[in-house]
């Protein structure tokens, strides 16, 4: 008798989830995240993001909620995927090397001050430890997005989210709903915050 795939993943995404929402050490994370970013943003700070894979397909939707808007109507905040711009990417590594892809944007485009968030979901991709290394060394506030053998990426980050998985699609998917509940929250404590015109 064969397995129906498409539900063992919707049970293992649904159970994945419930851990996460589950775990008071989590939500506060996700809350210290929230101000971080927001302060950054209320200050003219921006968001700079990076990841590879399906990871850099997140960043990339991060920062467009951010520059964007996830649904309000308000001013544009800056934010920036690091993942986006093919002839930076592509010089580096021809010129550096791959695990430098980032971290060299990192050191040219951050300011102290700025948020650097890294998504890994193993928490072992040299080029975005590379980055938050140059990242913490320039003042911006360090974050990282990971799974659950990825605590040894703790020692780089000022926060890490660490999704109670190990299943690399579930740790996406709830990198994802995470930043969606943060871009949520960023969004109504600055425009609560911003004066009416």
């Amino acid at each position: 008798m064969s397995q129906d795939r498409i539900a063992l993943h919707f049970q293992s995404s649904y159970a994945g989830m419930s851990k996460a929402v589950q775990s008071p050490d989590l939500l506060a994370t996700l809350h210290a995240i929230s101000d971080e970013i927001a302060t950054a943003l209320k200050r003219g700070n921006k968001l700079l993001l990076a990841g590879n894979g399906g990871s850099a397909a997140d960043a990339q939707h991060i920062a467009a909620e951010i520059v964007g808007r996830y649904k309000l109507e308000r001013s544009a905040w800056a934010a920036l995927a690091l993942t986006t711009d093919t002839s930076a990417l592509t010089a580096i590594a021809n010129d550096y090397g791959y695990e430098d892809v980032f971290a060299r944007q990192v050191q040219g485009l951050g300011q102290r001050g700025d948020v650097f968030v890294g998504l890994t979901t193993s928490g072992r991709s040299p080029n975005i430890l590379a980055a938050l290394k140059v990242a913490r060394e320039k003042g911006l506030v360090t974050v990282g997005f990971t799974g659950a053998k990825g605590e040894s990426m703790r020692a780089f980050c000022d926060h890490i989210l660490i999704a109670p998985t190990e299943d690399t699609p579930v740790i996406q998917q709830i990198h994802l709903m995470s930043a969606h509940g943060i871009c949520d929250q960023v969004e109504h404590k600055l425009v609560k915050d911003q004066p009416s015109a």
